[in-house]
């Protein structure tokens, strides 16, 4: 099956899980269950069947730029989805599945650069980047949920009514998920970072530098945030805050350092 066939597949079933949740998230009986989880389970087989012969080849494994956030949202999507089967997160589903669709769409547009990496030669390197990846998987999913407990706090707060059961989950159990998942992505993080410090020769290179200490600041930021809540209490708008704004700081870290390289310099 062609390479562009498969991403265009795996985006036309996104786009109707979004629409199925979309569409009915303030219905009384909520999204049609079936409907979003056979197309965003559809969506799901394709988009790793389409990664999966996008990414590896007999010359190695490609962690283009492309590959990489397509990889990405695809263990973000499936994690979602997932832990939407026994939690109430259809409010962030239009916003996961929707991304999903845009990432398939340029998957299957956009020319796939190379950067042939050999992980079968090097055991260390291939756990380090394992560990990277669900580090960022959790994290950004903790952001993602720091946007549905602030819109379930505001709505709270302004004596809206709020049904809480498919699509609302009660605000105590949002944030007890959000901070439990900001935990388990921050250690992970760290141990990213203390195994890059210890097996990568050029950690501090110049080609490596921006990345190390973008991912420090984000890595600072997560971790002063679970201080502040176990010591202090810190929630609702600091909460989201910090959150957000490591999160960007580990995004730039990584993709934004990969676009200059692969994308700008390249052009340039």
């Amino acid at each position: 099956m062609s390479l562009a066939l498969l991403p265009l597949l795996a985006f036309f079933c996104y786009l109707i899980a979004t629409v199925a949740v979309a569409q009915r998230l303030y219905h009384p009986q909520g999204p049609n269950l079936k409907l979003v989880f056979s197309a965003a389970t559809a969506g799901i087989v394709l988009h790793m069947l389409g990664l999966s012969q996008a990414m590896f080849g007999s010359d190695g494994q490609n962690f283009s730029l492309l590959n990489v956030s397509s990889l990405v949202c695809w263990l973000i999507t499936l994690s979602f989805t997932v832990t939407a089967l026994r939690t109430p997160i259809a409010l962030l589903l239009p916003i996961v599945f929707g991304f999903a669709a845009l990432v398939q769409l340029a998957v299957a547009i956009l020319p796939v650069g190379a950067q042939v990496q050999h992980f079968e030669q090097n055991t260390w390197l291939l756990l380090h980047v394992i560990v990277a990846f669900i580090a960022y998987v959790m994290l950004i999913m903790a952001t993602l949920y720091s946007l549905q407990v602030s819109y379930i706090s505001q709505r709270l707060k302004q004596k809206t009514p709020l049904q809480t059961g498919a699509v609302f989950p009660p605000l105590m159990q949002a944030e007890q998920l959000l901070f439990r998942l900001l935990l388990a992505g921050t250690v992970l993080l760290g141990l990213t970072l203390l195994s890059g410090a210890i097996f990568t020769a050029d950690w501090f290179g110049k080609h490596n530098i921006h990345k190390n200490m973008l991912s420090l600041l984000a890595f600072a930021l997560f971790s002063l945030l679970l201080i502040g809540h176990a010591r202090l209490g810190w929630r609702g708008r600091v909460a989201n805050a910090l959150t957000i704004s490591a999160s960007l700081l580990l995004t730039l870290a990584y993709f934004g350092s990969r676009f200059v390289r692969e994308i700008l310099l390249q052009r340039l």
